[in-house]
Formats: C-alpha cells, structure tokens, sequence
C-alpha cells in the first residue's frame, strides 16, 4: 500500500467502508455507527487492550483482534459479532465478574456503571469460573476511596493520572490473577503527593474510585432540631442543578432553588456569586500591586480558586508557590 494513500477501504458486517489511514478498527466502526463495547478504552490516552471486550474477528485471520488497538488495513473485512467474537466477549466478560462485587444495587455506581451495561447488553448466562473478590485495607474517611472489590484493572485510573495530571499516583502491581491497582510507591495516599482532582474517579468505568460521600452528615443534620443547617450554592450548582429533573433552562432560576432546599430544610441559603465576586476584586487588586511594585513579588501572577490547583503546583513545582494569588477559594 503506498504511504499516500488517502483512503482505506473496508468491509465491516458486511458494508464497504472507508476511513483514514492509521485509524483503529474501533475508530472506523463508530465513524460508521457500528457498536464495538469497550471498558478500558480511553481514546489517545489508553489503547492496551486489556479487557479484550472490544475483539472482533478479521476474515483470514486465527487470532481474534482488539478493535481499540488494531489499525484498518486495505481490504480489512471485519465481523464485529460473529459467533466467535460474541463467544470471547462474553467469556471475557465472565472472568471479568468473577473478580468483581457485584452487588449492585448498594454500589455508588448502580444504574451509571459501564461495566454493568456491557454486562447487560451481552445477556450473560450463569457464571461458570469461581468468584476470587479482591480485598484491601484502604483507610475510612479518605476524601478518596477505593474499593478494590469493584476494581477490573482497566488501568483508565494509571494512564488519565500518568499522561494527563503527570501525577502519577496509580500504578499496577502483582502478576496473573494477583494483579492489583495500588499507591505508587507502596506509600499511603497522603504521602503520595495525590491533588485530589478526581480525574481517576471520572474516568473509572465502575465503582471501584468514588469520593467520600457526606449525604447521610447532611441528612442527620437536617432531621436535629437543634441545629441549625446552612446550605451555600457554588455557582456552577446555581446553573445547572435542574438538569437532571428534566427542567428547562428558564425554569431552573436561583429563587426555585432556593425555594426548594428551604422544603428539605434547611434554615439559611447562601449564594457564593457575591463571593465569588468579592475574589475577583481581590485578586485584581493584588495583582495591580504586584505590577506596581514588581522587585517585591513575582510575577505573572497565578490564580488560587482551585485547591487541586494549588496543591499540583506546591507538590510538583514549588518554585511557583509564590506566584499563587493570596486569594484562595
């Protein structure tokens, strides 16, 4: 095939295709709206393979391929549900589950879990491979928590922190079926340097990462008559806090809300719009000064809102500390 070519030309369940060369089978499948399940796949940033949900059969081809990792070749004929390739799936999947809690209705990610979708959509029959659940230690009240029962060692949570947040506090440890996700370093997860900015709980596809959930403090708090429970409103909730009961944009203003957590109870409503305003003047403020005596402090000056955001910079580059606005969140 010549290094110009333009076009690849395929087949995929039967329909000639075409896609751009140096794309992956997954790729030319969904630009085409062809259903490949996946569960580790993270598009540029984890393509290993290691679920092996994604296999699919090639036409002259032994050997079952993932689809996140192969690339299209010219005349490529590829069956994303042939026989063979659901058998492996579900058999994958199988051995998936068989180190996997699957108690999902008491789990933080019942009803929103990729893992429990692919599982469904392949109609599973009885699981015939011995349950092995992983176990761990992890410390009570972490902000961070992980459940190493829910764990499916997709690695998602390694290569977001490794080659997105250059944090690089996940890493894989043990071998075959002792393999685990653990703290880099063997270290607790405060010694490690983790800016909790949640990026390994977002891309985790089950429960296994979630954070400390404080729903059952603040509903004790709500049923003591003797205290008084204050609610303050981030701009972000003030915005969008009606998206998911399916109210429209004009509907969702900040007096419904308002109105609303007074009926759960609570006695004060705050609005950090006037606060957040207020920071804004400081650090406007801060940094004229800063121009205006420029052999007293450094410069540019950094913004300090995000606490992840300065707990990267004190960790990884405390060179920097002293351009953070003094202004924090």
């Amino acid at each position: 095939m010549s290094t110009s070519q333009k076009t690849i030309h395929l087949t995929i369940n039967g329909r000639a295709v075409e896609c751009r060369p140096g794309m992956t089978i997954l790729g030319a499948a969904k630009m085409n709206h062809f259903d490949i399940p996946t569960l580790c796949y993270l598009r540029g940033i984890n393509d290993i393979g290691s679920c092996r949900i994604c296999v699919v059969e090639l036409e002259g081809e032994d050997q079952l391929a993932a689809a996140c990792n192969t690339p299209v070749a010219e005349g490529m004929v590829v069956l994303t549900h042939s026989p063979r390739a659901l058998a492996a799936r579900t058999e994958n999947m199988q051995l998936l589950l068989s180190q996997h809690n699957v108690d999902c209705t008491a789990c933080v990610r019942g009803g929103n879990c990729s893992l429990q979708s692919v599982a469904e959509s392949l109609n599973l029959p009885a699981n015939p491979f011995a349950k092995h659940i992983e176990t761990d230690d992890w410390p009570a009240g972490r902000m961070l928590i992980r459940d190493a029962s829910k764990c499916i060692k997709c690695l998602r949570c390694v290569q977001v922190c490794d080659n997105v947040q250059a944090s690089h506090i996940w890493t894989l440890k043990g071998r075959g079926t002792h393999q685990s996700i653990g703290v880099s370093g063997g270290v607790d997860l405060q010694d490690a340097g983790c800016t909790l900015c949640g990026q390994c709980i977002t891309h985790c596809p089950t429960g296994a990462l979630h954070e400390h959930d404080h729903t059952a403090g603040v509903e004790a708090a709500l049923a003591d008559p003797d205290k008084v429970v204050v609610v303050q409103i981030a701009p972000s909730v003030r915005a969008a806090w009606a998206e998911q009961l399916g109210l429209k944009r004009e509907a969702a203003d900040v007096n419904r809300l308002v109105s609303a957590l007074k009926q759960i109870g609570f006695d004060y409503v705050f609005d950090t719009n006037f606060g957040a305003d207020e920071t804004i003047v400081e650090e406007a403020s801060e940094f004229v000064e800063r121009l205006n005596h420029p052999d007293q402090y450094k410069l540019p000056m950094f913004t300090s809102c995000c606490p992840g955001w300065v707990r990267f910079v004190k960790q990884n580059y405390p060179e920097f500390t002293d351009n953070l606005s003094t202004s924090k969140s």
